[in-house]
């Protein structure tokens, strides 16, 4: 469903942010990346999002380039980057029902899926605020639901979790594996170990712009000789991390 062949970017002559970077995600898969801040982690989503393009290398999304094929591509994935972006005086309903529009979404269709994201969220009491007075939390929802609102096969997902409750976050990550059940494809960024373990199918470390290691969980313990998988991110970071 998504494969990342030989990826580099560079910003400038002697910045290169992404350095050969390869992996598959198939259908029914949480991919993770995990990495420090500045490894490239957001950088990649960004290409694998076609918001950014690679100075070399091939990605594709559904045998679909993304170098080429953006329409197509843009019909098939959902983006949620880690940071908020909602119009701050807008409400929830008319920023679902904009976006509903932009996807061609018909009206009888797009009810049912209104009511059935913003009752899984708990956004329906909120859904005629404006967003700058709704708390971060439900603006996070917001903005996956919104996200999510075409049911696209791929999900790319930048610190869904990130700045969340326990509560909220519960509700995301059993969303996410809803979803992976449904047989879509998700490649997943995030700082939280146990979001890590509990998701992700395989794990990418990134360090510096490369992909450190890559295995499942168990595998990546083993790989590294460590007794849990914290430790074998930190065994794996040190010894690939170049000061």
């Amino acid at each position: 469903m998504i494969k990342v062949v030989d990826v580099h970017k560079s910003y400038t002559k002697d910045n290169e942010t992404i350095k050969g970077v390869s992996f598959e995600v198939k259908e029914g898969q949480i991919f993770g990346l995990l990495g420090p801040n500045g490894a490239g982690k957001t950088t990649l989503m960004q290409m694998i999002a076609t918001l950014m393009k690679p100075t070399s290398g091939e990605i594709t999304i559904d045998g679909l380039s993304a170098s080429k094929d953006l329409l197509e591509i843009h019909r098939k994935i959902g983006f949620l980057t880690n940071e908020i972006k909602l119009d701050p005086m807008s409400t929830p309903n008319d920023l679902f029902d904009f976006f509903a529009a932009l996807y061609d979404i018909p009206e009888d269709e797009l009810r049912d899926r209104k009511d059935e994201s913003f009752a899984r969220f708990g956004i329906s009491p909120f859904a005629e605020k404006r967003i700058n007075e709704l708390s971060t939390g439900m603006k996070q929802k917001i903005s996956i639901a919104i996200s999510l609102i075409h049911n696209p096969p791929v999900i790319i997902f930048d610190e869904p979790t990130n700045g969340l409750d326990i509560l909220t976050s519960k509700q995301v990550t059993d969303y996410l594996l809803e979803l992976k059940a449904k047989g879509h494809a998700i490649i997943l960024s995030t700082h939280i170990f146990s979001v890590a373990e509990e998701l992700c199918d395989e794990i990418a470390i990134l360090v510096d712009g490369r992909i450190a290691a890559q295995g499942t969980v168990d595998e990546l313990i083993s790989q590294a000789g460590a007794e849990n998988f914290e430790k074998a991110f930190f065994k794996i970071y040190v010894s690939n991390h170049v000061e």
